[in-house]
């Protein structure tokens, strides 16, 4: 539950959350937009939204929402196609029109279905995928000059991290390892007294101040500006708001502004559901978020987003995983990153331009560290092979192809093993000898679908001849038609033919299990 009292506290613990959140959020914004070839100021506006709009109305206490990796290829498609930014801004509307009837539909209940194995690991393969992906950032590799930092809910390339080994720049090497280290140390209980300092803040300051001393005592260290976070600086107030874009209305006359805004709607609510289940794992507090709420407030972040020139966004695990970590209380430390990203990016952004890349990269590193720690890779082969293989798979899943996909996999995998086990425990048998052959009874289980058909099948073709046999279905709740179907014929057929005498229990007369009466019939309970 949320602290019923705000203290002052509590408030400087969520300031400088989203101060560190802010921090990260600045240059993986910048990425996005790029990746999507929007315009760069369109993820920062996302991102501003994200914190202060969706911040204020969503019911989650550490979630941070923002512009998504998972979104690019969409974005990017769409744009390619409209060949105009503002058009697409009405797609970026219908969505956050669309998701305000999900959240009042209530479709946010879904995400309870998703087990606990896919969710752990979805936060493991996520924590992996931040792992390979800022290696590279952290050792100065860069592909070209324009790279920005990249998030973690896209899968990778396989070879990134050969390459980032072979293109190693000294001066980005020693900042993230510095970086590390102060990580480290700070969550020692030597450095307990001194916590009150966020490490990832003295990880952005010494890093910067490095790369500084550099400039003046080892040149060939320092970093240029391609390994530095890059926002774009207005010369005035005027060029800063001129940077708002406003969508072109025609653009919701058109049927593939429609389409776009159905497709980012679904894969931006399935998104936040997952990160707001995982988040919520998460929280040290175990407080529990309203998903229909949350879509809600998705639907009024998209919106407002699109009004005003931004990428669509939706709840973001990285950002959220570096809430937790920084110690953020309640969600007045997301607004406060959104508010951040606004004033900074109108007054200082010089300023943040001199902070090294590696030095957010380690701290993305350290974040990653503790999503996929191998302690949990443990937990879950204790809990036996049906938890580990879906666990493994979304892992494997969430690294190798995107967070969406990995999912999808470790959900068909726990629904297999739900199916397998449901098959087996359709009925139990009971087996004895009698004067004038075998007595069996199969007693049928509450729920008996199409799924035991074939187990039912099986055991019935089975059964020796000259034997007396009872089917007891006065447990079950409901019996599929199939196997009412299966069950009759074998009483009218197979039965008769090995001498086999049937005696049926329990099932109710809606069913017609025996409209022949075989041997003379048997019991036909209500």
């Amino acid at each position: 539950m949320e602290s019923r009292k705000y203290t002052f506290d509590i408030f400087r613990k969520d300031f400088l959350s989203g101060l560190i959140v802010f921090l990260i959020a600045l240059p993986l914004c910048l990425g996005i937009a790029q990746a999507s070839h929007a315009p760069l100021f369109a993820g920062i506006v996302a991102g501003i939204v994200g914190g202060i709009v969706v911040g204020s109305f969503s019911g989650s206490s550490l979630s941070v929402t923002g512009p998504a990796a998972g979104l690019t290829a969409i974005v990017l498609a769409a744009i390619t196609q409209m060949q105009a930014f503002d058009i697409f801004l009405c797609s970026v509307i219908i969505a956050g029109a669309l998701q305000l009837v999900f959240g009042f539909l209530k479709a946010g209940g879904i995400a309870n279905y998703i087990p606990s194995s896919v969710i752990e690991g979805m936060l493991a393969g996520i924590g992996l995928t931040i792992i390979i992906k800022q290696l590279p950032e952290a050792v100065g590799y860069l592909k070209n000059a324009e790279d920005y930092m990249e998030d973690a809910d896209d899968g990778f390339v396989a070879n990134t991290i050969g390459l980032a080994m072979h293109h190693i720049q000294e001066g980005a090497l020693i900042i993230s390892l510095v970086g590390l280290f102060l990580l480290i140390l700070w969550s020692t209980k030597a450095f307990r007294r001194i916590q009150l300092i966020p490490a990832g803040l003295v990880v952005v300051i010494v890093g910067t101040l490095l790369n500084l001393l550099f400039a003046n005592v080892a040149p060939t260290l320092v970093l240029d500006s391609a390994h530095l976070v890059k926002l774009p600086v207005p010369d005035t107030f005027s060029d800063f708001m001129g940077n708002f874009m406003f969508p072109n209305l025609s653009g919701f006359t058109l049927p593939k502004v429609w389409e776009t805004g159905v497709v980012i709607a679904v894969v931006a609510s399935i998104e936040t559901l997952l990160c707001i289940e995982a988040t919520d794992k998460l929280d040290p507090m175990k407080r529990y978020t309203s998903t229909d709420r949350e879509l809600k407030a998705q639907g009024i972040g998209n919106i407002v987003s699109g009004l005003l020139g931004g990428l669509p966004v939706t709840s973001v695990i990285v950002r959220s995983s570096a809430n937790v970590n920084a110690g953020a209380k309640t969600k007045a430390s997301t607004i406060v990153h959104g508010m951040l990203l606004l004033v900074c990016a109108a007054s200082i952004p010089a300023i943040l331009n001199l902070i090294p890349k590696a030095a957010l990269a380690a701290i993305l590193l350290y974040t990653g560290y503790k999503l996929c720690k191998p302690s949990f890779f443990i937990h879950m082969w204790k809990g036996g092979r049906t938890q580990f293989i879906p666990f493994v798979a979304t892992v494997v899943g969430v690294v190798g192809l995107d967070l969406l996909k990995g999912v999808g996999i470790g959900l068909a995998i726990s629904i297999f093993y739900l199916l397998r086990h449901n098959a087996r425990i359709s009925y139990y048998m009971q087996r004895k000898p009698a004067t004038d052959g075998e007595a069996v009874k199969l007693v049928l289980a509450q729920e008996v679908s199409f799924l035991n058909k074939a187990s039912i099948k099986n055991t019935l073709n089975g059964l020796p001849a000259n034997s007396s046999v009872t089917i007891d279905a006065s447990q079950a709740q409901y019996i599929d038609f199939d196997v009412l179907d299966m069950i009759r014929e074998f009483c009218n057929t197979q039965a008769i033919d090995k001498n086999i005498n049937m005696s049926l229990v329990g099932f109710r007369d809606k069913y017609n299990i025996y409209p022949h009466k075989p041997n003379g019939g048997g019991d036909n309970d209500n």
